[in-house]
């Protein structure tokens, strides 16, 4: 652990002279591998090779295709999805049991993408550059500090300063996720929809999505932004693009048959 965190310190360090693509990938492969050893991650092939066939369905599409996109399921029945530099994409295995049809989840990781195409997290590490950044990018990027991380035995210190991306950030990633689920031949309508169905579970159970509005600040104007962004593409474009697929739905039903995630426990 204290090789990551000093791993995050130099990463910011060299952000003095810019983060190349190159060094990007090299953080992301570094931090990424931190985290699987940290976190509860799914290792069934089949559940792993359908969420990369999605992913890769999207962001190979995108302007950032020669990145090494991978996608992982974090084994956690909280809500939350991540990205890491580099093209590392993490869902929560609670994400996807409340998604009720494929464009939903492609949503979430459509949004997760256009943070790392627009390079969200490197543009914070150069604007943060000399801050003292004693933390680890699991706890930071997945506000799990107080639930699986502890468990997992992840040492926080400092503040969760790359957890809340701008809303600005937010709307290019809304807005970049729209533009490449058409391009991917997905329906954008399960964006909005996916923040409706989390939002309407804030009401019901707030702590278990308390993880997702930490990092993704949610609120009614994000579905009406969406959907705004919808209606300008033409309606007979929109006929032509997939909700879902009986594959999904296998994928699901596998994903819910898992044996229980991890209890949290919290300190």
């Amino acid at each position: 652990m204290r090789n990551w965190i000093a791993g995050a310190a130099l990463a910011v360090t060299i952000t003095g002279c810019g983060v190349s693509t190159q060094q990007e990938i090299e953080m992301g492969q570094q931090d990424a591998s931190q985290i699987n050893q940290q976190l509860p991650i799914v290792r069934d092939a089949e559940i792993n090779r359908y969420i990369n066939v999605l992913g890769d369905s999207i962001a190979k599409l995108t302007e950032r295709a020669d990145l090494p996109w991978t996608f992982y399921i974090v084994d956690a029945k909280e809500v939350n999805a991540f990205a890491v530099p580099g093209g590392f994409i993490y869902v929560n295995r609670g994400l996807i049991e409340r998604t009720e049809r494929m464009d939903q989840l492609a949503g979430v990781l459509g949004h997760e993408i256009g943070h790392v195409v627009k390079r969200h997290s490197v543009q914070q590490m150069e604007k943060l550059q000399g801050a003292n950044l004693g933390l680890t990018l699991a706890c930071v990027l997945t506000s799990v500090c107080n639930s699986q991380a502890t468990q997992a035995g992840i040492n926080v210190a400092g503040t969760a300063l790359f957890a809340k991306f701008s809303r600005d950030d937010e709307r290019e990633a809304d807005a970049v996720a729209v533009q490449n689920t058409v391009r991917a031949g997905i329906s954008p309508q399960g964006i909005p929809e996916m923040f409706q169905i989390l939002i309407n579970e804030r009401q019901r159970s707030p702590s278990s999505v308390e993880g997702w509005f930490a990092t993704h600040p949610t609120e009614e104007t994000r579905v009406s932004a969406t959907q705004s962004l919808i209606a300008q593409i033409n309606p007979a474009i929109l006929r032509t693009l997939t909700t879902d697929s009986p594959a999904y739905q296998a994928f699901k039903r596998r994903v819910m048959s898992l044996p229980p995630s991890p209890v949290a426990r919290r300190q």
